[in-house]
């Protein structure tokens, strides 16, 4: 139950703290234009850089330690102080090389230095020690506050393609007031401040470094479009890139919850030697995030022109092809989640899973040049297709002989049946009532009802086997 109540807790956090860009983004698109959105993509995603340098591997390695200690109040409070410390100290020296980096360039200046308050938040950012704790609680409601203010903030003072930098202020400025909020309530669990002759700082580097190395490797992959579409085509494309890449992260966001919630469940377990309870992690979340990415990746493709039009605007039409096309992605990802984010790390089975998505960057860095000047935004998008794929192959792969396979992978036509019978009714559904916002609404609820009932109709095992669990246990 705590398993499940921590998914449903991190799924919201996910969502909201992608609802709230996304309920502002018909407006931005409208105030900002094609290139506001554009130069807001670009300068972004080089500043991630900077903040990913910053950060080591910090965010995935605390999680895990803090759930191999948290039996363990002394030891939980030390390493709290000394991995905060650590991040401190690497996000300062960041800033001295991003402010160096910001001086040495004319173009974009002032917003550039608008995003480095993103770099200053993620100093701040403590996420990884609650999410250790497996209390996603606090992560939501101290983030909501903050969230909604920035959302009324947008509305209130952007108001002209001028705005652009302000609008930059206002998000990475509540990015930076929401990870203060998490501190007063590290008192609950932390008591005091250690003396410094007793924090040992050093023996965390190395693991975090490690950990640093596939973090780079998928933020090149993640960020590396935009800033070459930037540069290669210009930043109104990679500001189409970024619109569809927004969608794509919630539907993401979903599905990969899971993996933050079960790192460090699974690392509690695997540090207890009840390799049973890792397996039976692994099995159950492979399910879970099949049956979900399947028709969220279908069911976008399916009403992606009608949701174009009316959420970002006709000036943003090509958006739609895009993200028919990008949705394709949140399969291999939902895959790679499950078994290298919640079975690899939790597993302390570095080498592979950062061979994977090194593998992964490699071939991003490859394709991205030829098929960017081949066939544009669309090139970045397959691009991002193939090196996603690659890290999963590679993942699944790899863990075949630890894992049984078709345990993990024994209804997965099921799902994916179901979700090309739901993609089928709205594409005619879309035929028929044509592009209107009512229609959308219709679609997207028929859709879902379709789903439903043809998975019901090929009863999968795995899944009706968890629910009769969870009622079961919620009864009991």
């Amino acid at each position: 139950m705590k398993v499940i109540k921590n998914f449903l807790w991190n799924a919201g956090y996910q969502v909201f703290v992608l609802i709230v860009p996304l309920i502002t983004v018909p407006y931005v698109n409208r105030v900002l234009g094609p290139t506001g959105v554009g130069i807001n993509a670009f300068t972004n995603s080089v500043v991630q850089y900077f903040i990913l340098l910053g950060s080591l591997g910090i965010n995935l390695y605390g999680n895990r330690e803090t759930a191999y200690r948290r039996d363990r109040p002394e030891q939980l409070a030390k390493l709290f102080w000394e991995i905060a410390l650590i991040r401190f100290i690497c996000i300062g020296l960041s800033v001295l090389i991003y402010l160096a980096f910001v001086f040495s360039v004319d173009r974009y200046r002032v917003f550039y230095l608008a995003q480095g308050l993103m770099l200053v938040a993620a100093a701040f950012d403590i996420s990884w020690f609650f999410q250790g704790l497996e209390n996603f609680r606090v992560t939501v409601l101290r983030n909501i506050f903050v969230r909604l203010a920035s959302l009324v903030m947008v509305f209130t003072f952007v108001k002209t393609a001028n705005d652009t930098g302000l609008y930059i202020v206002i998000i990475a400025g509540s990015q930076l007031a929401g990870n203060l909020t998490f501190w007063p309530s590290i008192r609950r669990y932390v008591h005091g401040l250690p003396k410094l002759s007793e924090l040992h700082l050093v023996r965390h580097l190395r693991p975090s470094l490690l950990l640093l190395v596939p973090q780079l490797a998928t933020q090149i992959y993640l960020q590396l479009n935009k800033t070459m579409l930037g540069m290669l085509q210009g930043v109104t494309a990679s500001g189409f890139y970024d619109n569809s890449d927004k969608i794509i992260k919630m539907l993401l966001a979903i599905v990969t919850a899971t993996g933050t919630v079960l790192l460090p469940h699974v690392a509690h377990s695997f540090a207890n030697g009840d390799k049973a309870a890792v397996h039976r992690s692994l099995e159950t979340s492979m399910h879970v995030v099949l049956v979900m990415a399947f028709p969220l990746a279908l069911g976008i493709s399916s009403v992606s022109d009608t949701f174009t039009y009316y959420f970002f605007s006709a000036k943003f039409m090509p958006v739609a092809q895009l993200m028919a096309v990008e949705s394709i992605v949140v399969i291999p990802i939902a895959i790679a989640s499950a078994v290298g984010v919640q079975y690899l790390l939790p597993t302390n089975q570095m080498r592979p899973y950062t061979t994977s998505v090194v593998l992964g960057s490699i071939a991003n860095i490859i394709l991205n040049v030829p098929l960017i000047l081949l066939w544009g935004t669309m090139g970045a998008v397959i691009a991002t297709i193939l090196s996603e794929s690659i890290v999963t192959g590679y993942q699944v792969y790899y863990v075949r002989r630890q894992i049984k396979l078709r345990r993990l992978f024994s209804e997965a036509w099921k799902y994916l049946a179901a979700s090309v019978i739901m993609y089928a009714v709205i594409r005619v559904l879309d035929h028929v009532l044509g592009q209107r916002i009512v229609a959308l609404v219709i679609e997207v609820l028929v859709g879902m009802g379709v789903y439903v009932v043809a998975l019901l109709l090929l009863r999968p095992r795995v899944i009706l086997g968890y629910v009769q669990e969870f009622m079961h246990k919620r009864h009991a």
